[in-house]
C-alpha cells in the first residue's frame, strides 16, 4: 500500500489484528515453555515484588480485577489457579487467598527472563524512535476518543 492509502486505514481495524498478532505470538512462546499468559500473571501479582500484594495473597476476584485490563474473556484464572496449586506454584489458605511459594516465585523469575528474546523478535526492524511514534500516536488517539487509560 501507499502511504496515503495506509493513512486512510482503519486504525481499529489494524491495532485489534495487530493485538490479536502479537497475544497470538507471546501466548505460542508461553505454551512452548509450559505454562500460560494467566499463569504468568497471577504469580507475577502474587509476587513480592509487586506492591499491589502487600503481603496478604489475593483471592480469585482479587486476581480478575488486577488483570481486568488485559484479562480475555477466555482466560479463566479459577482453572489457571488450579495449575499453579498442583505443581506446588501456589497456595491457597482457609480465606480462599491464593500466595504464591519460594518454587512459584523462582519459576516467576525463570519465565520473565524470556520477555526479552520475545520483544527482541516482535520489534525486529523497528527502530526505537518509530516505535516511540507509534505508540505516542496511539495514546493521543486514545486520549481523543476519552480513553481513561492515558
Amino acid at each position: 500500500m501507499t502511504d496515503a492509502e495506509l493513512a486512510g486505514q482503519p486504525v481499529g481495524y489494524w491495532t485489534g489484528v495487530a493485538y490479536e498478532a502479537v497475544i497470538g505470538y507471546i501466548r505460542e512462546q508461553q505454551a512452548g515453555l509450559g505454562f500460560t499468559q494467566p499463569q504468568y500473571w497471577m504469580l507475577r501479582h502474587l509476587s513480592k515484588n509487586d506492591i499491589s500484594v502487600d503481603g496478604r495473597g489475593m483471592s480469585i476476584a482479587e486476581l480478575v480485577g488486577a488483570t481486568q485490563t488485559y484479562l480475555r474473556e477466555e482466560d479463566d484464572l479459577a482453572a489457571e489457579a488450579e495449575v499453579l496449586l498442583e505443581r506446588g506454584w501456589v497456595t491457597r489458605d482457609g480465606d480462599g487467598r491464593l500466595w504464591i511459594t519460594e518454587a512459584g516465585d523462582a519459576a516467576r523469575a525463570d519465565l520473565k527472563t524470556h520477555a526479552p528474546e520475545w520483544r527482541a523478535a516482535m520489534h525486529e526492524g523497528i527502530d526505537d524512535a518509530d516505535y516511540v511514534t507509534a505508540l505516542k500516536v496511539l495514546r493521543q488517539m486514545m486520549r481523543n476518543v476519552g480513553s481513561p487509560l492515558v
